[in-house]
């Protein structure tokens, strides 16, 4: 790959990724050698649903939004890929179909790695079979986290760390304030916490009466930290 169709802040947000930072240098190089770029508009399709596997990839700028669709026909979003985040490769682990739905989320910029070079990669590089092990013991990790939030923790404390990890994952900084740089309507946030919109938008009504964030027409701005922390200890 001729990495200068990177930008400078494209480059380090992969390199600065959390799982990808602690690869040997000599595997980041060699992902980063068979990745092909790719840009995609907001909305654009990136996989769907039931379809094989062909690529792995790497969020280089944007989102992707990983969504299925429900009974009642409507798409629900359950999480999103942040610049830095690599996913698709269960699938071409295990050879079963894509198990859900990928958009880009705003615009977006994505290194991918096709199917046979993933397996060359995973020959030539046997660290990559371990720090891929540890890459979806955390997802796991994370999941079982999320589904006892569902189970014992109320709305108010699961949003709260929503927007913790949110503000973790896209915060922008301006003096004291954190600006969430993902546009996320209501609707958007009611689905990854798997409650309705309105009960959402009752919680962050609260929230901005006890001056822990701002909401504005297309961002949420986290005002203080430790009053979000406290909400999110709440049982």
């Amino acid at each position: 790959m001729n990495t200068s169709v990177l930008t400078i802040e494209e480059r380090q947000n992969i390199e600065a990724g959390a799982w990808f930072s602690k690869l040997s240098q000599p595997l980041r190089q060699a992902i980063l050698s068979c990745s092909i770029v790719r840009r995609l508009g907001d909305g654009a399709a990136l996989t769907a649903r039931g379809t094989a596997a062909e690529t792995w990839c790497g969020v280089a700028r944007g989102a992707v939004r990983v969504s299925t669709v429900s009974l009642s026909g409507k798409q629900v979003t359950l999480t999103y890929a942040e610049p830095g985040v690599w996913f698709g490769d269960i699938s071409l682990f295990d050879g079963l179909p894509r198990t859900h739905d990928a958009h880009a989320h705003g615009d977006t910029t994505l290194l991918m790695v096709r199917k046979p070079d993933f397996k060359d990669l995973l020959a030539r590089h046997v660290e990559l079979y371990d720090a891929l092990l540890r890459l979806n013991c955390r997802r796991l990790r994370l999941m079982f986290d999320q589904v006892e939030d569902l189970n014992t923790r109320p709305l108010q404390a699961r949003l709260a760390k929503q927007l913790l990890l949110l503000g973790r994952s896209y915060g922008i900084a301006q003096g004291d304030e954190i600006r969430i740089g993902l546009q996320l309507a209501q609707e958007d946030l009611a689905q990854l916490l798997g409650a309705s919109r309105q009960r959402v938008n009752q919680e962050l009504k609260g929230f901005e009466r006890d001056g822990a964030l701002r909401v504005e027409p297309t961002r949420l701005v986290l005002l203080s930290r430790d009053k979000l922390v406290a909400a999110a200890e709440r049982c």
